[in-house]
């Protein structure tokens, strides 16, 4: 969602789905009321386990899911899909995984919608230490925070 062009070449668009998705959504000025979400990675992967080797990236964006409550019919799970029972894990794996995938002295850009889970919380599930990080969004409720992958934090 956030991406200038989600096709740059120099860009890896990973999911764990792919698929095209109708949800009502009433405030989307159509006759019908709906709107179509298109889920189309580069590549299907788990977070919690990228098909990459050590030191892959020098940049990684992670975006995990924020929610943990949301209906079934919920728009906003089917735009950004829904964490499970054991997020904490699954958030501390995907942590894990992206600096592993980091060169040394790569880049980790953390986006997290606090809404339902503040980011401390989230923090807490990495041993590392964020450089900086930026509140956006309506009620500042989304961060965007940026990790450097250096020697000393290196696995």
């Amino acid at each position: 969602m956030f991406w200038f062009d989600p096709n740059h070449p120099n860009a890896v668009f990973g999911d764990a789905r792919a698929e095209s998705i109708v949800v009502t959504d009433r405030s989307h000025d159509n006759a019908e009321g709906t709107r179509t979400l298109n889920i189309a990675p580069d590549i299907l992967m788990d977070f919690r386990d990228l098909p990459y080797p050590a030191g892959s990236f020098k940049l990684v964006v992670f975006d995990p899911p924020h929610l943990v409550r949301a209906g079934p019919r919920s728009w906003l799970a089917a735009k950004y899909g829904k964490l499970g029972a054991d997020w904490r894990d699954d958030i501390r794996k995907g942590f894990a995984e992206c600096f592993r995938v980091l060169e040394s002295h790569g880049v980790l850009i953390f986006k997290w919608n606090e809404t339902q889970i503040k980011v401390g919380e989230i923090l807490a599930l990495t041993e590392r230490t964020p450089l900086f990080g930026h509140k956006s969004g309506k009620r500042a409720d989304t961060h965007w925070i940026c990790f450097m992958k250096t020697e000393a934090s290196a696995p």
